[in-house]
């Protein structure tokens, strides 16, 4: 479900990354509440509901770690997760359309533009993305903070598995295309189903290849 080809090694060392138990560390509403950096940081970002934290319960092997609910906007601070003082998961609200007054969505929006663009020790951001609908214009103002912010960042397809095969191949080439004139992306996409756990072993492997490359 991927275009990037990894090694059985690689395959291995994403699944000894997320063995350890995950814990929650802190969440923070505003940039003033951050916690402390340490290590690196690599956050999960997308619209409400796309699946961001059934994707980190399903990276960690723990079903309960972030919270998951149909409502979207129920994730609506920064949430901290990590199994030691190397790597930590930031799991984002969710921009776009959320069932929240209009302000708070504003300020939840206000809060992950300020995170991208000030966490020195953040390594990479996924950008979560629905595979039923593609990249969208909100997904843009975010990739775009991305790059005026120089932070890398890969797009990430999730529910994956509640699309036809050749839908699927398609999204994944119009998201790879869409990407190529973009400073600060990675250039291929990966496809993910927390559900079905399809990609899920490629992401982990991907991750621990990005820690690999900055010898942690």
């Amino acid at each position: 479900m991927s275009a990037l080809a990894f090694t059985t090694s690689e395959i291995g060392a994403g699944r000894r990354l997320f063995a350890p138990e995950w814990r929650f560390v802190s969440a923070a509403a505003s940039a003033a509440s951050l916690p402390a950096m340490r290590g690196v940081e690599i956050a999960f970002v997308g619209r409400s509901n796309v699946g961001k934290s059934s994707l980190i319960n399903a990276l960690t092997n723990r079903s309960g770690l972030a919270r998951t609910s149909h409502t979207p906007g129920r994730t609506q601070e920064l949430v901290f997760f990590a199994a030691d003082d190397r790597l930590t998961l930031v799991d984002m609200p969710g921009y776009g359309y959320a069932a929240a007054p209009k302000p708070k969505v504003a300020a939840w929006t206000a809060l992950i533009h300020a995170y991208l663009r000030g966490r020195a020790n953040l390594a990479r951001v996924y950008v979560l993305v629905d595979a039923r609908r593609g990249l969208t214009a909100a997904d843009g103002a975010v990739l775009e903070t991305l790059d005026t912010a120089a932070v890398s960042y890969q797009v990430v397809l999730t529910k994956a598995d509640e699309v036809k095969a050749s839908e699927l191949a398609a999204c994944l080439e119009a998201a790879t295309a869409a990407l190529r004139q973009r400073p600060a992306a990675f250039p291929e996409t990966l496809a993910t189903s927390a559900r079905s756990g399809a990609g899920v072993p490629e992401l982990r492997a991907a991750i621990a290849r990005l820690l690999a490359e900055q010898n942690l």
